[in-house]
This record gives structure tokens, C-alpha cells and sequence, in this order.
């Protein structure tokens, strides 16, 4: 009798762990079939989106809240030889990559190696340059990092477009990028206003590697990259960047006069130049798993999230606040922490919703924004729209306003 019952026990046993079994492998199976279905809505609005525009292609990058990240693709990598742009293609990120320079910086914060109040001078302050850089004596490391240091952008510098096209083989050293704003009258004292400017993040770069006596680019690869697994993102530090794929930056753009940045397998200036002001390519769904633990604190302490977080009101929309290398941005579909880039052929946008936790990333092969019909902005809120089932409002049509010189 007693066998019997043993016999009936592991037979209801046996039972309830097969139920149990085919349960857990229904819950395993239901988010793929729903995230192929998710897919395939992203797919149709990328295709919509490039029909509608004059864009050769784009890369799109979505990481779910269980960490689930994949990639999509629409149009060409290469118009001339109509070849598909494919998801793991990557782009230049252009100021994007100004986030990787935060991370690093917080790491050495953490560190002791950096204060962020601290005055630049005790880092700098023996350069044969310093003294002559706008505000030099009143920048605080926290006043580069969020653009409220004054020091105006020597990318726009006409000379420096001119000098950058005329010597595509040169290779730029930071204080040779800080030489075009030496001497100059700052906009506002440091902490009275806000401007966004590389230079700041040029700035940030030096001090990194006063600190650390070592190379940027190694830091940030022993940091970040390897440790998180970023196999698509590389250093723009040369003309011939392996995997680069062809950018359309548009006839007599002021960045080699050409529509195509890629000739012969060179770019047409020395991209190394951006360096800690953006300074990465990469792809869309390597962007997008940045944007996840970056701000989900696996970068760097997490505790020091709060510090990146704390916003200053920025020129960059309504309601927009600037951080540590971050863009708060209020949008349709929730708050979003994240990054723009520009560079000549390419442009960029990554967003991490926080009260969602999914992150999500675009990249284009084109640097003229009429081409692209929307901004990428609203692309990404429109993906992460279809990602939580919500309805985005379209844009409300703006009174016609006469055209100002930008």
C-alpha cells in the first residue's frame, strides 16, 4: 500500500514538473514570437520613414527592458554599388561619442583622481597654453563636462575648416585644436551661461590623460569597451577605418567640398581630429546597448549616476537640460537620457527611457538633415512609441516663421 501511494506521489510529481517544464518553456518561447512580431513593426516604419526621405540608409538599435537587443537596417550602404545597409553596419557617432569621455571621467572621479569642482588650472595650469585659454583660471572640471565653461567651439572656426581640408593627412594634437580659441573673449564668465562646444570635451581629454599617463583611447578600451563587450565600436583615429561604410555629406560640404566622405577607402579629411569630442564609430544596436548600462549604472559607479544626471538648462529644445556628456531630453514617450552626434556623412541619436528601461539608438549615412525627412529624435520616440504599444502624437505644424541665419 504504502509503495502504491509512493508510486501515485511520483507520478503526480512527474506530472506537475512536466506542467511546470512546458510552462517555463511557453514563457521562454512568447517573448521571441513577440519580438519577432515587434520587429517587424519596426521594420515597416523604417521602410516608411526611408521611402518618404531622400536618405541613402540607416541602422536602428533597440534594447528591451529584460536586456533582449537587436538590429535593424533600411536603404544602402553605398549608393553607387547599391549595396544593402545591413544592421551591424557601423557610422561615424560623432558626439556620441563625447559619452564615452564621461564614463571614463566618473571612473576617475570615483577614483580620487578627479574632482569635478576643482579648477582645471591644478590639472593644466603648467601647459605653455593655458593661460592664454578663455576663463582659464575659472573652469571647474564639472563646467567642461556640461558646456557652461565658456570656451567657444574650435571646429567652427573658419580656419580651422580651411586648414583641416587642406591637410587631410595631418594628425591633430589637442593643443593643436585649442590653439584656434587662445586669446579669444569668452562668451559669458564660467557658470554664467551655456554653449555647447567640443573644445570642452578636448579639454576633458587632456586632463584624462594627465591623470592617468596614459592614452585616451586605451583608457576608454580598458574601462568601457572590453569590459562591456562593445565589439562594433572602434577609435576614428585614421583615414582608412576598417568596416566604415560610405557617408553622404552633401556637394560642397565644408568638410572636403564632397558628397562622398570615402574615396579609394579614405576619408576625405583626417576624422581623427573629433578625438575626445565625439572620436567613435559604431552601430546602431551597439549604441543602443550603451545607452542600457550606461545608464542603468554599469559604466561607472552607479552612485555617481546623480552627478551625471544633474542637468543645466541647454539650447537644445524646449525643456531640454544638458549633464556629464548627457541631453535630458522630455519627449512623447517619457523622459530620455541620451546623446546627438554629427559628423560629416553621418548623423546619430540614442535615448534610454528610464520608467521603461529600454534604450534605443538610429543611424544614418547622411549628413543633411533635410534629407532626412524627420529628425532622429523623433524617429527614436516614435520606435519607442511601437516598443511600448503607444501612440506618439505627430508633430503640431509650426506658423510659418521668415527664415533666420543659423
Amino acid at each position: 500500500m504504502l509503495r502504491e501511494n509512493k508510486l501515485k506521489l511520483l507520478c503526480v510529481l512527474a506530472l506537475m514538473a512536466g506542467l511546470l517544464a512546458g510552462s517555463a518553456s511557453a514563457q521562454t518561447v512568447a517573448p521571441k514570437v513577440e519580438t519577432a512580431v515587434l520587429q517587424q513593426k519596426l521594420q515597416a516604419g523604417l521602410n516608411e520613414w526611408h521611402k518618404a526621405g531622400k536618405f541613402a540608409g540607416a541602422t536602428l538599435g533597440v534594447c528591451l527592458a529584460d536586456g533582449n537587443c537587436f538590429g535593424l537596417a533600411v536603404g544602402f550602404s553605398d549608393l553607387e554599388k547599391k549595396t544593402p545597409m545591413k544592421p551591424t553596419d557601423i557610422m561615424a557617432a560623432g558626439s556620441v561619442g563625447k559619452t564615452y569621455a564621461a564614463a571614463v571621467a566618473l571612473q576617475l572621479v570615483k577614483e580620487g583622481k578627479i574632482n569635478l569642482d576643482e579648477k582645471i588650472e591644478k590639472y593644466l595650469g603648467k601647459e605653455a597654453w593655458f593661460a592664454r585659454l578663455p576663463n582659464a583660471k575659472d573652469i571647474t572640471v564639472r563646467q567642461l563636462m556640461n558646456h557652461t565653461s565658456g570656451l567657444i567651439r574650435y571646429e567652427f572656426k573658419d580656419q580651422f575648416t580651411k586648414d583641416l581640408t587642406a591637410n587631410p593627412d595631418k594628425v591633430w594634437r589637442p593643443e593643436q585644436l585649442v590653439a584656434y580659441l587662445l586669446d579669444e573673449k569668452a562668451p559669458f564668465e564660467a557658470g554664467k551661461g551655456w554653449d555647447y562646444s567640443d573644445t570642452n570635451y578636448i579639454v576633458l581629454g587632456m586632463i584624462i590623460e594627465k591623470v592617468t599617463g596614459k592614452k585616451f583611447y586605451d583608457e576608454a578600451a580598458k574601462r568601457v569597451l572590453k569590459p562591456l563587450k562593445f565589439e562594433r565600436t572602434f577609435p576614428q583615429d585614421r583615414r582608412e577605418i576598417k568596416g566604415l561604410i560610405q557617408g553622404y555629406a552633401g556637394a560642397n560640404n565644408p568638410f572636403g567640398g564632397t558628397d562622398e566622405m570615402i574615396k579609394d577607402g579614405k576619408f576625405a579629411i583626417n576624422p581623427q581630429f573629433e578625438w575626445t569630442g565625439g572620436g567613435y564609430v559604431s552601430n546602431a544596436e551597439d549604441l543602443a546597448r550603451w545607452a542600457k548600462a550606461m545608464y542603468e549604472g554599469k559604466a561607472f559607479d552607479a552612485a555617481l549616476l546623480t552627478e551625471m544626471l544633474a542637468g543645466v538648462p541647454a539650447k537644445l529644445g524646449r525643456d531640454t537640460k544638458y549633464g556629464l556628456g548627457v541631453i535630458i531630453r522630455p519627449t512623447a514617450a517619457g523622459l530620455a537620457y541620451g546623446h546627438s552626434g554629427f559628423f560629416p556623412g553621418y548623423m546619430t541619436d540614442m535615448m534610454y527611457f528610464p520608467e521603461h528601461k529600454i534604450a534605443v539608438a538610429v543611424q544614418v549615412n547622411s549628413s543633411v538633415p533635410q534629407n532626412l525627412g524627420k529628425p532622429l529624435g523623433r524617429v527614436l520616440v516614435e520606435t519607442a512609441g511601437t516598443v511600448l504599444g503607444k501612440e506618439i502624437p505627430p508633430i503640431p505644424q509650426a506658423s510659418p516663421t521668415p527664415e533666420k541665419k543659423q
